[in-house]
Order: C-alpha cells, then structure tokens, then sequence
C-alpha cells in the first residue's frame, strides 16, 4: 500500500468505527494524546554521553517506561546536596552566618563538653578560654565581634582542630558519623526549627547574591562567601519528577537548613532528609536522632558515608533497626544516585541502574566510579570551577579506603581484590 492511500483508509476506517458506535447508541471516545516524555535540557556543562545515559533512564523507568521500580510506586533518585547540586556548602554558609550574626548560644553551665561526646579535652579548654566569659549559659555568643571566641568556633568547625594546632574531635565511627558536620547541629541547641530555618534562608540569600568568588570575614579570618545552584541538577530533579521518580535529596547538614536550600532546588520537606536533632518543649537540643541501631541521643550516626544508607533506607523505604544499615534487595533500593564525595560512596553503590559522581578528586569515589565494574557509573566535571585532572593517579590499591576506627586501606571490589590504582579521566580540556 502506498503512503498516499494510507491515510484515506485510516480516515475511512475511523468514520465507519464512529458511524457504528452511533448506531450502537454509544458515544464515541476519542483516544488521549500520549504526552510528551520529558527531556533533558542540553548543556555543555554535561561530559561526553552523559546526557544520553541519563535521558535513557528516564525514558527506561519514568513514565515513558514501565513506570514503576520493584515494589515502590515510583522509581527512586536520591541526590547528595553540598557539591553535587549546589556548588559549595551550605552548612558552611549556615555556620559563617552564625558567626557573624551571635547565632551560637552559651552551652550549659559553660561547658562545651555538652555540645559533643566527640569533643577533645584539648578542645574544650581552647573553646572555654576563649569563649567562656562571653556571656552566661544559654545567651548568645557574641561572636560578630568577639574574634577570639568566632576565630575558635570556626577553626574546631572547618578544620577539626584549635587554633593551637591540637586535634578537637576523637573516638567517633569514621564511617557512620563527621563530628565536625554534627557539631553544627549540635550547636544549634536552644533555637526551634523555625529560627533555624530563618538563620538559613538569610544566608542563603547573601549567598546567592554575593559574586562568585566572594569571601567574607569570619572573626579574624576570611572565608567562602558564596554558593551558586547548579542548572544541571535543577533541571535534571525537575525531568526525573516530571517523568514519575521519587526525587530525594540526603545531606549531613542540619535537616532545617537543609530544607530551606532543597526548596530552591525543586524538593519539598517531606523529602529532605538531613542531621535531625531531638527536640525539647520544640526546641533542638544538642543531641541526635538515631538510625538502625543506634538510640537517639547516641550521637553517633548522622547521614554520612555508611549512615545516609541507613538514613535513607529507614526514610525512604521504612526500614528499621539493624536491616537499615544494611543494603536492601535490589528491588527496594534507589535506581538513581548522584555525589560528589567519599561521603557519598556508600548510598551510591546502592543504585542499581546509574550513578552519577561530579569529580572533586576525592579518593575512594573517585577509585570506585573509575573501575566502573558494573558499568554502572558516570563522571561528570563540576558544572562551576571544575577541578583540573590530578596528576598522580589514585591510591586505590593502598590507602584509598578510610577503615571505620580512622586508619587507611586498599577499595576493594565486591568479591574482595583491590582495585587498581586510577588515573583521573574526566575533567574539563585545557585544566
């Protein structure tokens, strides 16, 4: 048949089918227009066949495709945030704020041991001489002007040790929890979500104003100013939801300040999951929800590394107690992840159909999405000031692997042998 008659007998074909249904007294229904499958917007900033690899799951498990993901409604992606969909941290942006805003509360008579388990002695005695007589317990810090108070705070915070060079946090699970990254929850006591919330959408909006590259003053010294959101991502959360997935977003900032930024990102609320602190009277206190086996107010497993496993499969999938901290059958796990840090390592070998890694050139991400096993991973430069290519290759065959007390090891594959040391592959050409 040619390709000229074919549409005369289509249309004739659907006149004697309308003709019949009228007869029958039955009205005829006209059959819906299949909508569109949503596409991702092109960019540069997308390496190689990155896109298509992306767009493919889409199509392949959103509604274009079966639609569905084992024995979940949806499918499930479940982003990182700091550096992965935002360029810098917004911890960071949260904590600086604080600083120059006296949004840090004296601790309970005084004693800054009350803020973390994890806290040296070392540590301790540096905060209580330089903050100690600021102001009384439970009164804010006024760290705006007090350099030597704000210049402690920050150094314990960013660099995990005080300005004197000693070491402020031990004994701690180097692969369930980051006590620097709890401490800011932790310091948060006192205020509700609420305020915190407030404290967090001002710095975001000084954050998002200020130019790239901006610094600002932090007590005595100065540090990053700015935080941008990555298109990419916006647009990538956006198709995934448009197309049916379950977008989440994990982090090991607090879960308040967290909700504020995932908001600017497409994601509400009710799939943010962040540190979350045990409240009293509807105030944050200064210890931590628990996950699997770990209590609430034990302090030890924020969603970091090995516990934004935990997190997310007690969140998403409702899955408590030791079970959570294991990985899921395949069929109740994420088919989509996406991070940009060793933090990230474990939630993402989770996903099982792609995962998406922005290079920032940290180790064990990097040996794991490198030796690709599965041909599961992709690599993507960071979409603002990507990293140049290293030039060593990874120490994957050695110390790229951080062991739970702290020390370093081989990145071993599933079936036990190392993985070979990696040459950085993906970065951007000229860096």
């Amino acid at each position: 048949m040619s390709g000229k008659s074919r549409p005369r007998l289509v249309t004739a074909l659907a006149l004697s089918l309308l003709a019949g249904s009228l007869a029958a007294g039955r009205p005829a229904v006209a059959e819906p227009a299949p909508r569109a499958c949503p596409v991702l917007a092109p960019s540069p900033g997308w390496y190689g066949d990155n896109r298509a690899r992306l767009q493919q799951l889409i199509d392949r498990h959103g509604r274009c495709g079966d639609g569905s993901h084992g024995t979940k409604d949806r499918p499930v992606a479940v982003f990182d945030w700091d550096n992965t969909v935002v360029k810098n941290d917004v911890g960071d942006a949260t904590m600086f704020w604080l600083l120059r805003h006296d949004g840090i509360r004296q601790p309970a008579h005084r004693d800054w041991h009350t803020t973390s388990r994890h806290l040296t002695d070392a540590a301790v005695r540096a905060l209580a001489a330089a903050c100690s007589s600021s102001a009384p317990a439970g009164a804010p810090l006024p760290t705006a002007t007090d350099t030597g108070c704000a210049d402690e705070i920050r150094a314990v915070y960013s660099d995990g040790a005080t300005t004197g060079g000693e070491h402020a946090f031990a004994g701690f699970g180097h692969r369930r929890t980051q006590p620097q990254y709890a401490w800011l929850a932790q310091l948060l006591q006192g205020w509700t979500p609420r305020e915190v919330g407030e404290f967090a959408a001002a710095a975001r909006a000084e954050n998002l104003a200020a130019p790239v590259g901006t610094e600002q003053r932090v007590g005595s010294g100065r540090e990053t100013g700015w935080v941008r959101y990555y298109a990419e991502q916006r647009d990538l959360i956006r198709t995934l939801q448009r197309s049916g997935f379950d977008v989440w977003i994990t982090s090991a900032s607090p879960e308040p300040v967290v909700e504020v930024w995932a908001r600017g990102g497409g994601v509400d609320a009710a799939h943010t999951i962040g540190i979350r602190s045990v409240t009293a009277a509807g105030r944050l206190t200064a210890h931590l929800r628990g996950c699997g086996t770990v209590r609430d107010g034990e302090d030890a497993l924020i969603p970091y590394i090995d516990g934004k496993r935990c997190w997310i499969n007690t969140v998403v999938y409702g899955v408590h107690g030791a079970a959570a901290e294991r990985p899921l059958p395949a069929d109740r796990r994420q088919v989509f992840a996406a991070g940009d840090s060793d933090t990230d390592v474990t939630f993402l070998r989770d996903a099982t159909v792609l995962r998406l890694v922005l290079n920032r050139n940290k180790t064990e991400l990097m040996c794991r999405a490198y030796d690709d096993g599965d041909g599961r991973w992709i690599v993507n430069p960071m979409f603002l000031q990507p990293k140049p290519r290293r030039a060593d290759p990874y120490p994957c065959a050695t110390n790229g692997y951080e062991n739970p007390d702290g020390t370093r090891g081989p990145v071993l594959r599933q079936d036990g042998s190392p993985v070979p040391d990696q040459w950085d592959r993906v970065y951007p050409q000229g860096l």
